[in-house]
């Protein structure tokens, strides 16, 4: 036994000062690892549909309602179950629904409350007391904990005390506080940990409301998406990324969030925009206006970053805006659009006095945001490029790779990063890019030019070909300017092809470190077509694509409304929804976002806390404490008193 460790169990030994007290956290850490793993739920491309989330965080991706099923089936009706799960998804605002209906009395209270019990009982089931208690409400928790344990005894002596416990509640009028705290910690047990694959912003109105949620949610991680990082370089004072967040904001017709509750003054913008083009409607001005500000910014980031390998998007210098064309691969095609005021021809990129002045003002309205920086901050707490959590390799976008089906490389600041090395290195400057900090084995002061070269690498990871966040070619200017449809096409990274085979699936897996069979890759991104038959289940079962299009505006083309993927310790399905109708006809008429739900493996034996990454850090305790119990048996270690 080296020194070093020999240190360790002595500080060890502060905190299990003698051989019971190490016997009786082996005893306790023993059994933790003969448990059920918790549930998992993962998630992605939520695109600021807060409703819809918000319900599904709710019903927990149906699984309250199953369960409901499943407990109550013989003793009450499909719309007694309906009603008791809505109650459970918005306890306070059902039940001031039934107060103005007049349905809430005593009797009612007493039944829904041993009903909740029973409901909280049954999924308290797979963890160990002291975690139940700890998602508990602090002002229930010892009543609760009470009534979850109740033993039949000779005398009913247990069931006369409970009993009286809700009596007592009751009576007191603490019962509407006491159906909040029980529907809260239902909801907490029935999902021990949550999983955001990337995409929580842009397209839909409400990503802040999403933030908001997330923040406050007991147990998460979040895959940066491509979006995500557009927003998190603005934050960090990229102009560019500004300047992509607002086009793609204005285009989506989603203002409030800027304006409301961002504080992003468009005031100069849209009056800049008005005077100078011709569009009369302010908003489409103002997207012109910021449109071209992109286009000439981004002109800028990929000439001074060679090793983005971008120059294909690399349009706007190539317009000759004296006879309104663009040259794309040697081929030249005529401008739907003469409209270009704050261009020079003969410098197309460069940004006129009135636009700097607006853009400048942009940039410090974005990082002067407190509500933004709030929720920026949290995404990088929370966040990551990849993740690897129990044998599952979550991650955005892809993993880049060549055309032979190779890891491809890239080189950046004189290095050439691939796999896991590049995703590592993505990660990192993404990091150094919010808090500015140089990695201190460089031992280089961080300097301005190096913030705006990290700033280069944010507009980078969100736009791309080699983005492990976008991984494809993008064709804004085309779509926007070039009515030939043919240059629309926006080719994609020959990972997404290659991943479709098993073979590609385990490399990628072995790069992350994870050799065990109930290993898996899970993606979001890439919106799954099942209207058109496409499944989210390829590559042989490795691979996950759970993109099934939250946002309103995706549902015609993914034919449904988003997935969640569930892994609890049976195995893994997919939960298929459904457009949700929104919280008022949910509270009204107890309707429900209908959920299809598909078993896509189901383990030969059962999943336990020892084969989960929690259960390895526990087993490694249990080593120290045996070594440390060793020593206290040999007297190599005194034992001391308290």
């Amino acid at each position: 036994m080296n020194t070093d460790y020999r240190k360790y169990l002595k500080l060890l030994a502060e905190k299990y000062p003698s051989q019971q007290a190490v016997c009786r956290e082996i005893i306790n850490l023993n059994a933790i690892l003969n448990l059920p793993k918790g549930t998992e739920h993962f998630m992605s491309d939520l695109h600021g549909e807060y409703e819809a989330f918000y319900h599904i965080v709710n019903n927990c991706s149906g699984v309250i309602r199953e369960k409901i099923q499943m407990i109550f089936e013989d003793e009450m009706t499909e719309a007694e179950r309906r009603d008791l799960a809505t109650l459970v998804y918005y306890p306070r605002r059902k039940m001031a629904l039934l107060k103005r209906q007049g349905k809430i009395t005593d009797e009612w209270y007493l039944m829904t409350l041993n009903r909740l019990i029973s409901i909280a009982r049954f999924l308290s089931g797979k963890y160990t007391r002291s975690k139940v208690r700890k998602a508990m409400s602090p002002d229930f928790a010892y009543i609760i904990d009470e009534l979850l344990h109740m033993q039949a005894d000779e005398d009913n002596n247990q069931v006369a005390y409970h009993r009286e416990i809700l009596h007592t509640i009751i009576a007191l009028k603490n019962a509407e506080e006491f159906v909040i705290a029980l529907s809260s910690l239902i909801k907490r047990l029935a999902v021990d940990h949550l999983h955001i694959v990337g995409d929580i912003f842009d397209r839909g109105p409400s990503a802040d409301k999403i933030m908001d949620l997330l923040m406050g949610y007991h147990s998460l991680d979040i895959e940066w998406g491509n979006h995500d990082i557009l927003w998190m370089g603005a934050a960090c004072g990229s102009g560019v990324c500004v300047a992509n967040v607002l086009r793609n904001n204005l285009r989506h017709g989603n203002m409030e969030i800027l304006e409301s509750r961002y504080g992003i003054n468009l005031r100069k913008l849209v009056l800049f925009a008005l005077e100078q083009y011709q569009e009369t409607d302010p908003i489409k001005a103002a997207l012109r206006a910021i449109s071209v500000i992109a286009y000439k910014l981004e002109d800028r980031v990929i000439r001074e970053n060679p090793g983005f390998g971008m120059d294909q998007t690399r349009l706007f210098s190539r317009c000759d805006f004296r006879n309104y064309s663009v040259e794309i691969e040697g081929k030249i095609y005529p401008l739907n659009c003469r409209d270009f005021p704050t261009v020079d021809p003969d410098d197309p990129t460069k940004l006129s006095e009135e636009e700097k002045t607006i853009l400048d003002g942009l940039v410090d309205d974005f990082s002067g945001s407190k509500r933004l920086q709030a929720h920026v901050e949290f995404l990088y707490e929370k966040g990551s490029i990849y993740r690897v959590f129990n044998d599952n390799v979550l991650y955005h976008g892809c993993i880049p790779m060549d055309s032979e089906g190779n890891l491809d490389g890239i080189c950046l600041e004189g290095n050439v990063y691939r796999g896991r090395s590049y995703m590592d290195y993505a990660d990192r400057i993404a990091r150094r890019a919010y808090y500015r900090t140089r990695d201190p084995k460089s031992g280089k002061d961080f300097s301005q030019q190096d913030h705006e070269r990290d700033l280069d690498f944010m507009y980078f990871l969100w736009a791309g070909p080699k983005s492990p966040l976008c991984g494809r070619r993008l064709a804004t200017f085309q779509r926007e300017f070039i009515d030939d449809r043919s240059t629309w096409e926006e080719p994609t990274d020959p990972y997404y092809n290659f991943s479709l085979d098993q073979r590609y699936c385990n490399m990628i897996m072995r790069e992350f470190g994870v050799y065990s069979p109930m290993g898996h890759i899970i993606n979001g991104h890439t919106p799954v077509k099942t209207i058109r038959g496409e499944k989210p289940v390829r590559g042989g079962g490795k691979l996950y694509v759970i993109d099934g299009g939250f946002c309103a505006g995706m549902h015609k083309t993914t034919g449904i409304a988003g997935y969640t993927m569930i892994y609890n310790s049976h195995g893994i399905r997919l939960k298929e929804h459904r457009p949700f109708m929104g919280i008022e006809d949910a509270l009204a008429n107890n309707d429900d976002i209908e959920s299809s739900s598909e078993v896509i493996e189901k383990e030969q034996q059962r999943v336990m806390v020892r084969d989960t990454d929690i259960g390895r850090g526990i087993a490694l305790d249990i080593e120290d404490l045996t070594s440390l119990l060793e020593m206290y048996r040999s007297g190599e270690i005194a034992e001391r008193s308290l």
